[in-house]
C-alpha cells in the first residue's frame, strides 16, 4: 500500500488540509478548512477531532510560499530548514510566518513523524537569466535579489492534470485572490508574472500588481508613509479593493457593478491586466498553444473567462482550457516521495 499523507496549506487566516492516500496517485480521503484565530495549537486540536475515526498520517506536508534564496526544491524540514523560512519571511511578509507557526505547531504535536516543505517557488528556480534577474544593480543578486515566481504547485498540478498533453507552449493564468501568470515551455517554466515577492504581476484583490516604484518613492517623500504603512497599502488596500472602496471579492464587484461604476472599473482593470501578462507570455513562447485557466476565478467567474477570451482573440487559433487548481495533491505527492518512512498504512 502506498503512503498516506496530511497534506496542510496555510493561509493568513484559515488552514485547509487533505488526508490523501497516495499509491502512487493521491487519493483524498478527507478534507476541510479550519480557522486559524485561536493560533494553531488549536487547529491541530481540530485536524485531530476530524481525523479521529481515520487512519494516522504516516507524513505531512506544508505548502511553503517562498522558500527564500537556499530552498529551491522541495525538502524534509528539519532545523536548518526552519531557520532559512525564517528568513525567507522577509521575502513573504503575508505568507511566511503563518506557515511557519504551522510547521512548529506540528513539529511539536507530531516528533516523530516526517514533515515536508513543498515551496510555491521551486517550480521556477531554473528560470533562465533574462527572467530571472531584476533591473537593479548587480550588487543586490547576491543577497537573494531575484524574481522567484510563485503559484508553483499550482502550476505543477495543472501539467500533471494534462499529463502527455502538456503543449510545448503553455501559459498557466492562476487566477484567485492572488493572480499571477506563468509562461510554460515543453514542462518548464520560463518566465513568470510575480517576482522577488507575491504583490507584484497581475492586479489582485488587495494587491498593486505592477505599479510605477515612483508611486512608492512619492508616498515615502510626501506622505510620510513608514515601511510597514507601505506594505499595508500594497498588500492589503490596494488591487480590486482599492479601485472600488467596495470588495476585492470578485464575486461582490460583479452584483455591484452594474449601479457602481468604481466596481465596473475595478474588473475591467483586473481582466486587462491578466490579458496584458498573457500576451507577455506569449511573446516570452514565440505564440501560443494552450491557455489554461485556474484559480477561484480563474475556473468559477463566467464573465472573466469570456472577457480574456475575448481580449485574446488576436492570437489565432488559441485553445482556451479551465483547469483546477489541485495545490495539495501536489504536497501529498512530494510528501509521500520524500519521506522516509516505510509505505505502511498505521491505524490510530
Amino acid at each position: 500500500m502506498g503512503a498516506l499523507i496530511l497534506a496542510l496549506n496555510s493561509g493568513s487566516s484559515t488552514v485547509k488540509y487533505g488526508l490523501y492516500a497516495v499509491d502512487p496517485k493521491p487519493a483524498l480521503l478527507i478534507g476541510g478548512t479550519i480557522e486559524t484565530a485561536d493560533g494553531h495549537v488549536s487547529v491541530l486540536d481540530a485536524l485531530d477531532a476530524a481525523l479521529r475515526d481515520s487512519p494516522a498520517p504516516t507524513a505531512i506536508g506544508h505548502r511553503i510560499v517562498h522558500g527564500g534564496p537556499h530552498r529551491t526544491a522541495h525538502c524534509l524540514i528539519d532545523d536548518a530548514v526552519t531557520a532559512d523560512l525564517v528568513a525567507a519571511c522577509a521575502f513573504a511578509p503575508l505568507h511566511g510566518p503563518a506557515a511557519l507557526a504551522l510547521i512548529a505547531a506540528a513539529r511539536a504535536r507530531y516528533p516523530g513523524l516526517p514533515q515536508v516543505a513543498c515551496f510555491d517557488t521551486a517550480f521556477h528556480a531554473a528560470l533562465p537569466d533574462v527572467a530571472q534577474v531584476l533591473p537593479i544593480p548587480r550588487r543586490y543578486r547576491a543577497s537573494g535579489v531575484r524574481r522567484y515566481g510563485f503559484h508553483g504547485l499550482s502550476c505543477e498540478s495543472i501539467l500533471a492534470q494534462l499529463g502527455d498533453g502538456v503543449p510545448s507552449r503553455l501559459v498557466i493564468a492562476h487566477l484567485g485572490n492572488g493572480a499571477s501568470v506563468t509562461a510554460v515551455r515543453d514542462g518548464r517554466s520560463v518566465d513568470t508574472s510575480m517576482g522577488l515577492t507575491p504583490s507584484g504581476g497581475v492586479t489582485m484583490a488587495t494587491r498593486t500588481g505592477d505599479i510605477d516604484p515612483g508611486i512608492l518613492l512619492y508616498q515615502l517623500r510626501e506622505t510620510g508613509l513608514d515601511a510597514d504603512e507601505l506594505a499595508t497599502m500594497i498588500d492589503h488596500d490596494s488591487g480590486m479593493v482599492g479601485i472600488s472602496g467596495l470588495s476585492g471579492d470578485m464575486r461582490v464587484l460583479r452584483a455591484a457593478a452594474g449601479s457602481n461604476p468604481d466596481a465596473d472599473l475595478a474588473i475591467r482593470m483586473f481582466e486587462r491586466s491578466v490579458c496584458k501578462q498573457i500576451a507577455a507570455m506569449a511573446a516570452t513562447l514565440g505564440g501560443l498553444d494552450l491557455l489554461v485557466l485556474t484559480g477561484g476565478i480563474g475556473e468559477h467567474d463566467r464573465a472573466t473567462q469570456q472577457a480574456i477570451g475575448t481580449g485574446m482573440a488576436w492570437l489565432p487559433g488559441l485553445e482556451i482550457r479551465i483547469v483546477a487548481s489541485r495545490e495539495d495533491d501536489q504536497i501529498a505527492r512530494h510528501a509521500a516521495r520524500l519521506s522516509p518512512t516505510a509505505i505502511v498504512l498505521p491505524t490510530r
